[in-house]
């Protein structure tokens, strides 16, 4: 989480609702310049499922508004045990495809609408990326993901490596899926996206992923399946950092170096979608 760090001001700042599944789902619109039609990143917070909100991530997405030149709206999904799957992924894919259909009212471009999310939030928007195929509903311009929670039942290589941390234990994790899953089985590919058969259709994907992390192979492995299945996809793996980077940007030169490179590419990805 980054309430430790600065709070940089953004040009307009707006506290709303848009309707959900399961009643109104708060959302928090970080505009960083006074133009419209700029590209939209909706976000959602890391916290295992479990915690976070929009005060936790309040100066990270205002960080990724200025630094990648974006309109972020970050979403205040419901948390699990009390709310498990697929309450969080239904409230976060509403609040998603809703700004795809109003980005007028956040001063965004609707042919640039990427989401994204770190820890758990990045599972939110590789999952939101699966419904939106397979329902047949507007896809999004990119897949934006910190760190993502891509597979709850993994044994590859890095879940033994860095068992015991840092930052994250995976007995912790472990718990924590199964917080979310509730009663569904962590098969379930809007639950767990690397045990989705088919991940053609997707849109292109960043995926970054410290070294120090029990979900790095995860990370890697979706990355690469994208490849394989013809959709663009960028890995990167920060050497030395560990999990929860994007946290420490304030405190640590190199996890605000690992910020900006992903907050970069970012900014290239969707100026590009726009020629």
């Amino acid at each position: 989480m980054s309430e430790a760090a600065p709070r940089r001001p953004v040009y307009a700042l707006v506290d709303r609702s848009i309707p959900g599944p399961a009643g109104p789902v708060p959302i928090r619109v970080y505009k960083p310049r006074r133009e419209s039609w700029l590209p939209v990143l909706v976000y959602a917070h890391g916290g295992g499922w479990v915690m976070g909100d929009l005060e936790s991530h309040d100066a990270l997405c205002r960080e990724i508004a200025l630094r990648a030149g974006v309109v972020v709206v970050a979403v205040d999904y419901r948390l699990a045990p009390e709310h498990p799957f697929p309450g969080p992924l239904e409230d976060f894919y509403a609040a998603a495809q809703w700004v795809v259909g109003n980005t007028q009212q956040v001063g965004g471009d609707s042919n640039r609408v990427a989401v994204g999310g770190d820890s758990a939030g990045g599972n939110l928007a590789a999952a939101a990326a699966l419904l939106a195929r397979d329902r047949g509903e507007p896809q999004f311009a990119l897949q934006w993901l910190a760190y993502p929670a891509l597979d709850g039942l993994s044994t590859r290589r890095s879940w033994t490596t860095y068992a015991d941390g840092p930052m994250l234990t995976v007995a912790n994790a472990r718990t924590m899926w199964r917080m979310y899953a509730g009663r569904t089985d962590l098969h379930h590919p809007h639950l767990s996206p690397l045990h989705a058969n088919d991940l053609t259709g997707l849109p292109p994907a960043f995926v970054a992923t410290p070294q120090h992390d029990h979900g790095h192979d995860d990370a890697a492995e979706y990355a690469q399946r994208l490849h394989d299945s013809a959709v663009p996809a960028r890995f990167v793996s920060f050497e030395g950092l560990c999990h929860g980077f994007f946290a420490w940007h304030a405190q640590v030169p190199a996890c605000d170096d690992a910020l900006d490179t992903c907050c970069a590419y970012l900014k290239t990805a969707m100026d590009t979608h726009a020629a």
